[in-house]
C-alpha cells in the first residue's frame, strides 16, 4: 500500500501556497503531485544554477518541470541563481582542493541555495511552505523543529540536510519522509506522470562536474595545480610521481600508478609541498577526529559531553563514538572503533538513534 502525504499535524490542511523545489526528477514530481492531491495551492520552482554542462538543474530539468507541471495544471517559475551557485557552491569546491581538501558542496548548497535562495524567492510569490523531494522527516516539539533519517535507509539524505535552521525546518515540507522509492515509482506510474522511474534518471551528487571527472574541472579554473609532485610513503620513501594532488581523495587505491606488492591507499595530501602520502589500509585507519564549524539542530548540544553515531561522508555507516565539546565552534569525537579514511572537508553528522542531531566539518 503506498502511504499518503504526511506531516506532523501542527500544518492545517487548509488552502496554503506551496511551492515545489522541482528538479524535473522523480521525487519532486510525485512531490508535487502530491501537494496538488492534498489541496495545497501549488507553485513548482526550478533553480537554473550552472551555466552549462550541469547533469543536474539543466535546461533539460527545466524543461522537463515545466511539463510536469503542465500536466498537473500548475505554475511554474524559474530561480536564476548561477551567480550565487559560482561564488558559494563552485569556487569553494575548486579552493578546497586546491588546499588539499575534499570538500562536500551538496551540504552547502542545500543550506545557502535550495533553503536558500529557493526559500527566499518562494516567500517573495507568498508561499508558507517549500516542498521538496528529500527523504528526511521532520517533527516539531515544544523546543523546536527535530531532523530525523526518513523511513528508507537506502534513500535517507539527512546527512545533507543537517546544516539547516529552525526557520528553514520550520517552512519545509517532506512528503516522502516515509515513502520507499519504490512506492514514489509506484506512485508516479499510478498519476500518469510524465517521468522517468528508472533510477537512472536520478540526480547525481556534483552535479556540476562533469563525466570526465573533478580533476579537468578544477584546472580550468586553476591551471596552477596541474603540475608534477611525489607519491610517497609514510616513511618518506618515493613511490612514484603525479600530475597535481587535486587528483586524490583521502582513501582513495585505484590510479595510484605505484607498484609496491601490496594495496595502498592515499593517506594524507600536502599541498604545500605537492605531495601524495600512501598507505596499506591500517594506516589509513584513525579512531579521533577534530570537527569545526558546528551546527546544533536545536541550537546547543544536550552536554558538553556525550555518545552518539557519526557518519563520516554520505556512504559511511553511522559509527559508535565519544563527543567531547571543545568551544562554540569544535568538537572532537573519538570513535569505539577505529574509522576508514577520515577526510578533512567532509561533513561529520551525529545522530542519537534517527535523530540529527548536527554536524561540521572535519579538519
Amino acid at each position: 500500500m503506498i502511504p499518503r502525504m504526511s506531516r506532523t499535524s501542527s500544518i492545517k490542511q487548509e488552502k496554503q501556497r506551496v511551492a515545489i523545489g522541482m528538479s524535473g526528477g522523480l521525487d519532486s514530481s510525485v512531490v508535487a503531485a502530491l501537494c496538488v492531491e492534498q489541496g495545497y495551492e501549488v507553485i513548482g520552482l526550478t533553480l537554473h544554477m550552472f551555466k552549462e554542462g550541469s547533469r543536474c538543474c539543466s535546461a533539460d530539468d527545466i524543461e522537463r518541470s515545466r511539463h510536469v507541471c503542465d500536466h498537473l495544471g500548475i505554475r511554474h517559475y524559474v530561480v536564476n541563481v548561477v551567480e550565487d551557485f559560482q561564488k558559494t557552491i563552485i569556487e569553494p569546491f575548486i579552493e578546497g582542493y586546491a588546499r588539499g581538501i575534499t570538500p562536500s558542496p551538496c551540504v552547502w548548497c542545500n543550506q545557502h541555495i535550495k533553503f536558500g535562495a529557493l526559500h527566499k524567492r518562494a516567500v517573495h510569490i507568498g508561499c508558507s511552505y517549500i516542498a521538496t523531494g528529500h527523504y528526511v522527516r521532520v517533527e516539531k516539539r515544544n523546543d523546536g523543529w527535530h531532523l530525523y533519517q526518513a523511513r528508507d535507509s537506502l534513500k535517507d539524505q539527512s546527512y545533507f540536510l543537517h546544516r539547516l535552521s529552525q526557520e528553514q525546518l520550520s517552512r519545509s515540507l517532506f512528503p516522502l519522509e516515509a515513502w520507499t522509492k519504490k512506492e514514489v515509482a509506484q506512485y508516479a506510474e499510478e498519476k500518469a506522470l510524465p517521468v522517468s522511474t528508472s533510477s537512472k534518471a536520478e540526480s547525481q551528487d556534483l552535479c556540476f562536474v562533469p563525466e570526465t571527472g573533478h580533476a579537468p574541472f578544477i584546472e580550468q579554473a586553476r591551471p596552477d595545480l596541474r603540475k608534477k609532485g611525489t607519491i610517497v610513503d609514510t616513511s618518506g620513501k618515493t613511490l612514484g610521481t603525479h600530475s597535481g594532488f587535486h587528483h586524490f581523495t583521502i582513501g582513495q587505491r585505484k590510479g595510484l600508478n605505484v607498484a609496491t606488492g601490496s594495496k595502498m591507499y592515499v593517506k594524507r595530501l600536502e599541498n604545500e609541498n605537492n605531495r601524495v602520502i600512501i598507505g596499506p589500509r591500517k594506516e589509513v585507519m584513525d579512531r579521533e577526529c577534530k570537527i569545526e564549524n558546528i551546527h546544533w539542530i536545536m541550537g546547543s548540544p544536550a552536554s558538553t559531553q556525550f555518545t552518539c553515531e557519526t557518519r563520516i561522508r554520505y556512504r559511511h555507516g553511522a559509527a559508535p563514538c565519544h563527543v567531547t565539546v571543545l568551544d562554540d565552534e569544535s568538537i572532537r569525537i573519538a570513535f569505539d572503533e577505529p574509522q576508514f579514511a577520515i577526510t578533512p572537508g567532509q561533513a561529520a553528522v551525529m545522530y542519537k538513534d534517527a535523530e540529527v542531531l548536527g554536524g561540521g566539518w572535519i579538519v
